[in-house]
């Protein structure tokens, strides 16, 4: 983790959207990892959240990832996107 926090908005979708309580929201944050930043939010909003978390994949930047080493470096948001059901 970096010594010095940052801003990110983190963005939920759907299940994660309910679980969170919110559509959006800034975290002051040592992570520079999709992981970090899961655990992250995860200990924040506890359960249900973490059960959804670990099951999504994240919107970094342009790019839909679920790798937990992935990068947030020089990106301010990263959205939470659960399994969506349907077409």
């Amino acid at each position: 983790m970096s010594r010095t926090p940052r801003v990110i908005t983190v963005g939920y979708y759907a299940a994660a959207e309910d679980a969170a309580g919110t559509a959006r929201e800034r975290l002051h944050t040592h992570a520079t990892t999709i992981g970090e930043l899961a655990r992250e939010v995860c200990e924040r909003h506890g359960e249900p959240l973490a059960s959804i978390v670990t099951v999504s994949s994240f919107l970094v930047g342009e790019e839909t990832t679920r790798d937990p080493h992935a990068s947030i470096d020089g990106v301010s948001a990263v959205d939470v996107l659960p399994p969506f059901a349907g077409g």
